[in-house]
């Protein structure tokens, strides 16, 4: 169902991006961003993918455990179902969206909502993961974050996987994953 975005006059809209491994701060950047919009008193509205419930059912929390009161959803329509008359929108992990996300935040860009939306930009085996890609490419605004490796202290834009499961989504922490430069990623099991 194509719902034709209202194009308004004195309001513009924009979509920032935020990308990176895991353990790189995009939820914490993301959670920073929309507080900032809430002192502004903006209307905000943040939403996850309801399949993210490591630290919390409803809130989006960041590794560092810094929270922001959330709508967890299942498919990205309902986003913007939900997100009428929003200022700013944030949607955490991007990565579990079907590719629906993409045109949700461009309707919602068009209509005057700045939409601020966190991601991994790639998945365990390196490659381009889910809609992060197509959100790039249309993004007004990119920020990519970087985490340290935890072998050898470069940056790491990696997230290496510690176990044998091979399904592309595999919701874990430290226990199943961990940041990785380039090199270190390359020698897999070896380290």
């Amino acid at each position: 169902m194509f719902i034709e975005p209202h194009i308004t006059g004195g309001k513009r809209g924009w979509i920032e991006v935020i990308c990176g491994s895991m353990f790189s701060g995009k939820t914490e950047e993301l959670i920073r961003r929309m507080k900032r919009a809430q002192i502004a008193n903006l209307k905000t509205a943040i939403f996850k993918p309801a399949i993210d419930n490591r630290y919390d059912e409803i809130n989006v929390v960041s590794h560092d455990e810094n929270a922001i009161l959330s709508q967890p959803v299942n498919h990205s329509q309902n986003i913007f179902l939900l997100a009428e008359n929003m200022d700013v929108i944030g949607i955490d992990e991007a990565q579990f969206f079907d590719n629906g996300i993409v045109n949700v935040c461009e309707k919602l860009a068009l209509g005057g909502t700045r939409v601020i939306i966190a991601g991994l930009d790639m998945d365990y085996l390196a490659q381009p993961f889910g809609p992060v890609p197509q959100l790039l490419a249309v993004a007004d605004y990119i920020t990519k974050l970087h985490a340290i490796c935890v072998h050898c202290g470069n940056i790491a834009s990696v997230s290496y996987r510690k176990t044998t499961q091979s399904a592309q989504i595999v919701i874990g922490e430290l226990d199943i994953y961990e940041p990785r430069c380039r090199v270190c990623y390359e020698k897999g099991d070896l380290i």
